[in-house]
């Protein structure tokens, strides 16, 4: 009997073709579109991409389904950003959208509804190997197989720094079928098969939420708090409406003196029209300092090392003073650094300084091709 996989339905290209490309390699395959919390202020989208969705599966003739994980998603995703910025964090939603929402409530449901699998649109690969472990001194080597999640094919869209929560138990029943594609190629698939989606944009902004300014959603549930915009020598060039909303190296969003406060169009400008950037925030003071130059060495702003909370390591543990490669921005050029386990502690040393790496974001680790795992930002 064929495996039976529970295919995450967005309503966009990716998860569409994944869902074709499943059923011809003779799955038993069922879309599921997850319906996530909305707020009845933002343009209603997804009963549009719910719609999607169910063209495509009536297109291959597939059964279609709709879970409603709105309360984990108001609750894991959306509370957890809100609180995070109130504290002056910079949160990583889509890590926990993918831990608690598709690798969480619908993976649980899928499992538990009789599903082998569970696929998703993203971009990255799993590959299968064997697993040399000893049962004991006395006994014989065991081979056990084991996961490795590795970068998708196509670097532009390479989605596994938002994948590094995954476990062994979900890497063995979890399938994506377009990681090993470039984009262009999965459009030309979803026209082969016929599929609604094929020229349908990407969504941007907030996981699920689509595109969507992350300052005005927060002004929603953070109240604004006008703070000064300081220079590097700490002299007031202009304003701000809440230093909780803006990361380190943002340019957009305040106002100096030099700007044209009516349209705002000109607020990361100076009058020579040279550009200015977050380059530290005290959150009880509620100032930002900008400079011309985004590496500029401020406060938190460039460091070397890092302490992380919440740790998951996919295959192993490294030994202390294991050199790996990470990056602690989706798509940054891979970084050297060294692993400290240090007790209850686990230290990120890089190589070289890193401009950002704000309290409360990623950083992922990899050996080459392999996501080896990752953490949170707990302490700079």
């Amino acid at each position: 009997m064929s495996k039976i996989v529970f295919v995450g339905m967005s309503g966009g290209v990716d998860s569409s073709v994944s869902a074709a490309l499943l059923q011809e390699q003779g799955f038993n395959v069922t879309g599921v579109f997850i319906k996530v919390w909305q707020p009845d202020w933002i343009e209603c989208t997804w009963k549009e991409d719910r719609l999607d969705a169910m063209r495509v599966c009536a297109k291959l003739g597939i059964p279609f389904m709709t879970l409603d994980l709105s309360k984990e998603y108001k609750c894991e995703v959306v509370d957890y950003m809100i609180n995070e910025y109130k504290i002056g964090r910079t949160p990583n939603p889509d890590v926990m959208c993918n831990k608690y929402v598709k690798f969480g409530g619908f993976y649980k449901f899928a499992r538990q509804n009789g599903a082998d699998f569970v696929a998703t649109g993203h971009y990255a690969r799993i590959v299968e190997y064997l697993k040399l472990e000893a049962e004991s001194p006395k006994t014989k080597i065991l081979n056990t197989k084991s996961y490795n999640l590795l970068a998708g094919f196509d670097p532009q869209k390479d989605q596994s720094y938002f994948l590094w929560t995954l476990t062994q138990e979900q890497l063995a029943h979890t399938l994506f079928p377009v990681g090993h594609l470039e984009k262009s190629e999965v459009r030309k698939l979803a026209k082969k098969f016929g599929l609604v989606t094929a020229e349908k944009k990407d969504s941007q902004g907030l996981c699920f939420l689509g595109k969507i300014d992350v300052k005005e959603f927060l002004k929603q549930f953070i109240k604004p708090k006008k703070g000064k915009v300081l220079n590097e020598g700490g002299e007031v060039i202009g304003s701000h409406d809440g230093a909780m909303y803006f990361t380190l190296g943002e340019r957009h969003g305040f106002l100096t003196s030099r700007s044209d406060s009516k349209s705002g169009k000109r607020s990361d400008l100076d009058a020579n029209a040279k550009p200015y950037y977050v380059v530290a925030k005290d959150i009880k003071k509620n100032t930002l300092t900008v400079s011309h130059d985004p590496k500029t060495s401020i406060g938190e702003n460039s460091k070397k090392v890092f302490e992380l909370k919440d740790v998951n390591w996919i295959t192993r543990v490294p030994s202390d003073g294991t050199r790996v490669l990470a990056r602690l921005r989706y798509r940054q050029l891979l970084q050297m650094v060294r692993i400290r386990n240090q007790k209850s502690r686990i230290l990120i040393e890089f190589d070289e300084a890193q401009i950002g790496g704000a309290s409360g974001q990623s950083i992922v680790f990899y050996e080459r091709e392999v996501c080896l795992g990752g953490g949170v930002i707990h302490a700079t």
